[in-house]
């Protein structure tokens, strides 16, 4: 018999909905700060801010999730991603509305996502958690930029070290 290992995710808020991502892919979460805008990006790219020494592209996850823009608040952060997508390693920030918690997830609590036409791309989710006061939506966050994203992302910090 095999034994499903549990799997530690970081949950959070957008609106009044939960979603969660692999804590492997969490590097730090940071409270909001100033972000500054690089031009002729997409609405969905909030700027850039200094972390580490090293520019760190923003990304709106309301805009990109197709969600109402709303002001940020005390409880705003921006979740660090370590990510590898289409084989380029990619560090980013995405803007949650506020942290919830680390939780274990076991494979077994996963349901498939339906296609119900989501406002969002259903593509971007590997499957839900149902909870006592609703779901939770698990985040293939690979899967969420595309190879446009990746080289205006690569681009915006390219250009901002000039």
């Amino acid at each position: 018999m095999a034994i499903l290992k549990k799997s530690a995710f970081l949950s959070f808020n957008l609106s009044s909905e939960i979603f969660a991502i692999t804590v492997t892919k969490v590097l730090e979460v940071l409270e909001i700060q100033p972000v500054t805008k690089v031009p002729q990006t997409p609405e969905y790219i909030r700027g850039v801010i200094n972390f580490r020494g090293d520019i760190l592209p923003v990304i709106d996850t309301r805009r990109k999730f197709n969600m109402e823009s709303v002001a940020d608040t005390p409880k705003t952060v921006i979740i660090v991603l370590d990510l590898v997508i289409f084989n380029k390693k990619l560090i980013v920030g995405i803007i949650a509305d506020s942290v919830k918690d680390v939780i274990e997830i076991s494979p077994t609590d996963v349901k498939e996502v339906p296609s119900l036409g989501s406002r969002y791309n259903s593509d971007f989710l590997e499957g839900m958690i149902k909870t006592d006061s609703g779901f939770i939506m698990i985040l293939n966050i690979e899967k969420v930029f595309t190879a446009d994203d990746v080289s205006l992302v690569e681009n915006s910090t390219e250009s901002d070290k000039d």
